[in-house]
């Protein structure tokens, strides 16, 4: 595949006019992404009782299952790359706007407490920043130079690895911080939902589940998020498995900072050892 190669001494003066080129012949059309298109399944969803409206919005989710299960030899390529990775002391970053931005900083957020792993650790970047988790900022994600600064201004360096999350696979945020992790020498993984977008030439390894047209036309929330939501988990669980925070499939470091989590804990300690739960609550005093 190739590859825009950046010399990282132009990061910021060079990054954004490459960007703009590429993304010119994937604008200027953007009703031919198959995220964009009209849904024939879908066009009298207004028409349809409530139960064969609902009915059909699953009917569309079951097909997002099949689209992840065939990109699964890459997932199991980034899974791989990444643990090697947390070997050398790497960190995992995820990057994106609006729901693909809050998919991510979801995804990373429940690492600490799942894992017991340093916040650090794993990273989700949204377009906007923090704000943007709860209300909407779409127009910061137009900027590639604002995911280029925001990417350095977290501290990314070589080591570390950039998954880039844009449903459509051109969202100008993203793909500015995707080519700032390549000039680096990280390793970059894209995450989108259209065949042979922008995305793809700035990664190492490119995950493309498609999700094919919305129910609602453009709501990528919608299949395409579920899509993301399952590749995700299936990447942060699957570094967490391979580089040991799981036995069996135990989450034998979680953290029991509440009631739920020490009862858990509880139940870990005593499956994982046979011991009586008097036992486990006084060892894990």
């Amino acid at each position: 595949m190739g590859r825009l190669c950046v010399c990282a001494n132009h990061t910021y003066n060079r990054q954004p006019a490459a960007i703009n080129q590429l993304l010119s012949s994937y604008m200027s059309d953007l009703a031919a992404l198959t995220t964009e298109a009209r849904n024939p399944r879908t066009a009298h969803i207004d028409e349809l009782s409530t139960l064969e409206m609902l009915t059909l919005i699953h009917r569309e989710d079951a097909a997002v299952a099949t689209a992840v299960e065939s990109q699964l030899p890459a997932i199991a390529r980034a899974v791989d790359a990444i643990a090697e990775r947390f070997t050398q002391g790497g960190r995992l970053f995820y990057i994106g706007a609006g729901t693909s931005g809050r998919l991510g900083v979801l995804d990373a957020s429940e690492c600490p407490p799942t894992f017991s792993v340093p916040p650090t650790l794993v990273q989700g970047l949204i377009a906007g920043g923090d704000v943007a988790l709860r209300n909407s900022s779409e127009h910061s994600e137009d900027s590639a130079e604002e995911g280029a600064r925001d990417l350095a201004a977290a501290g990314f360096a070589t080591p570390d690895t950039l998954v880039g999350i844009a449903a459509s696979g051109r969202t100008p945020y993203v793909l500015g911080a995707l080519s700032r992790a390549h000039s680096l020498g990280a390793l970059t993984i894209g995450l989108s939902c259209v065949a042979d977008s922008a995305i793809t030439r700035y990664s190492d390894i490119s995950i493309t589940p498609v999700t094919g047209p919305e129910v609602i036309t453009g709501s990528t929330r919608m299949k395409a998020g579920t899509a993301t939501k399952l590749v995700l988990n299936m990447i942060s669980t699957g570094v967490m498995v391979r580089t040991g925070a799981v036995y069996g499939n135990l989450m034998v470091n979680v953290k029991p900072t509440n009631d739920k989590l020490i009862d858990r804990a509880q139940r870990i300690l005593m499956a994982a050892t046979g011991c009586d739960r008097v036992t486990a609550s006084h060892l894990l005093i």
